[in-house]
């Protein structure tokens, strides 16, 4: 038996020692023991058995082993090892006032497999890209106006990471008006068209046919599609309410162009008035539900009764009482206005005048014809100092401790002149009561109570 190894022709003998289990022990001649496949041993051998074994080396074997390892490295550096993913190269398709379009020519990623495609914003991570595979573009919005930023590409693969190149721009300002990019739908006149246009020319503005990812402002003057007056909206239309394009009219792109600026577009979307111009005369502005619903007469303001009668009313002057047939019996409150400042003043004033000069004449007739009975008192009723001098039939007497009464008494029967006091109308009946109650106390005593005459 030989095995060939590639060597020079050697033979080697063994005794066979043991068989177990399809394994020989094979004994060499300097106690060599090895083990060697029962099944290798010519047939008929057994234990004790001699047999020569020869090791040879078989070079043939060997090169058309080694050519096909390496054909086959080869076919995989080829398939694998020469191409690798390309960063994608991130370029600036639009800028406006507030948004920022970018793109990208299609990921290569030769043999490797996609992860993730995120877009950078200032060197922080903003948000992943929908459809990488097939998405080549996208819309940033929310920045601020004239502000500068910088965007970067981040390609995540199986075969490593790759991020872009570094891309600035600066958002535009309201005078810029390049960053405009119109799409057109069905505008009826063609001379405003074409005004529009040259418009758009001259503010270096772009305009379409079809809705991309940086238009901006979707123009036409009829939902229908071209050629179709009154037909069905047109795609392009549909599209832009989707994506939720401003719709506005052609005079828009005109009021931009005359004002060179970026003009508001409420008063410009489809179906709306278009402003006047600028040398048009002013308009009324229409006033508002609240104003509208107002009366006229509720402008104005209210009229105080009381001030106009205390304008009319000489200072000097009062007011007569009004006759007692007039006051209800039960002396029911009615509502008065509350008079002006300038009215209790003046009617203040000329009552206490004509209370005092009463009050001392009446003393002068009292102490000259009737002198004080020793066990009559006369009553006493406590009025609260109001500073109004209201009261019927009530004399207010200041005496010398500082309180103050309201002597009851008769006028005299001298020879005095006489005199018409004009006495304020009488108190409410809750104000009386209080009165009333304050002077009739059960422990008091009460004296003679004499009319007064006020004629």
């Amino acid at each position: 038996m030989s095995v060939s190894l590639m060597a020079p022709t050697d033979s080697y003998t063994f005794t066979v020692g043991k068989l177990d289990a399809g394994m020989a022990i094979l004994l060499g001649e300097r106690a060599h023991l090895i083990e060697f496949p029962s099944l290798l041993l010519p047939p008929g051998a057994s234990a004790g058995s001699i047999v020569n074994i020869s090791v040879t080396q078989n070079l043939e074997a060997e090169h058309v082993r080694d050519a096909a390892f390496w054909k086959l490295q080869d076919e995989i550096l080829d398939l694998f090892g020469s191409e690798h993913p390309k960063p994608p190269e991130l370029t600036l398709r639009n800028v406006t006032q507030t948004s920022v379009a970018l793109e990208w020519p299609p990921l290569q990623l030769a043999t490797a497999s996609l992860r993730s495609l995120d877009i950078y914003r200032n060197g922080v991570r903003l948000a992943p890209i929908p459809s990488p595979l097939t998405n080549t573009t996208t819309k940033l919005s929310g920045l601020e106006l004239d502000t500068e930023y910088t965007f970067r590409l981040v390609l995540r693969t199986t075969a490593g990471t790759f991020p872009s190149n570094v891309v600035r721009a600066r958002t535009h300002t309201m005078a810029d008006t390049s960053g405009i990019s119109v799409c057109f739908g069905t505008v009826e006149d063609s001379v405003m068209l074409e005004h529009a246009k040259l418009a758009l020319q001259e503010m270096r503005a772009k305009f379409t046919d079809k809705i991309a990812i940086d238009t901006t402002h979707f123009v036409c003057t009829t939902p229908a599609a071209p050629g179709t007056a009154h037909g069905q909206p047109g795609v392009e239309y549909q599209r832009a309410l989707q994506l939720s394009i401003p719709i506005v009219q052609p005079q828009w792109i005109l009021a931009c162009h005359q004002q060179k600026k970026m003009v508001p577009i409420a008063s410009f979307y489809l179906g709306a008035t278009p402003a006047a111009p600028m040398n048009a005369p002013p308009f009324a502005r229409p006033q508002s539900m609240s104003q509208t619903s107002l009366p006229q007469s509720s402008r104005s303001p209210p009229v105080n009764p009381a001030h106009g009668r205390a304008q009319s009313t000489p200072t000097g002057q009062t007011r007569s009482p009004p006759s007692a047939p007039e006051v209800p019996p039960t002396l029911e409150p009615t509502l008065e206005e509350e008079p002006t400042g300038q009215e209790i003043d003046a009617h203040a004033s000329s009552d206490e005048d004509a209370v005092d000069e009463y009050m001392d004449e009446l003393k002068k007739n009292r102490r000259s014809s009737k002198p004080p009975t020793p066990h009559a008192r006369h009553g006493t009723m406590d009025q609260e100092n109001e500073g109004e001098g209201e009261g019927e039939g009530y004399d207010v007497d200041a005496k010398e401790d500082g309180s103050e009464e309201a002597e009851l008494s008769a006028p005299g029967q001298g020879k005095g002149p006489e005199l018409k006091v004009e006495v304020p109308p009488p108190p409410s009946p809750a104000k009386e009561k209080d009165l009333r109650d304050s002077v009739m106390t059960p422990d008091e005593e009460v004296g003679e109570t004499e009319e007064i005459s006020l004629n």
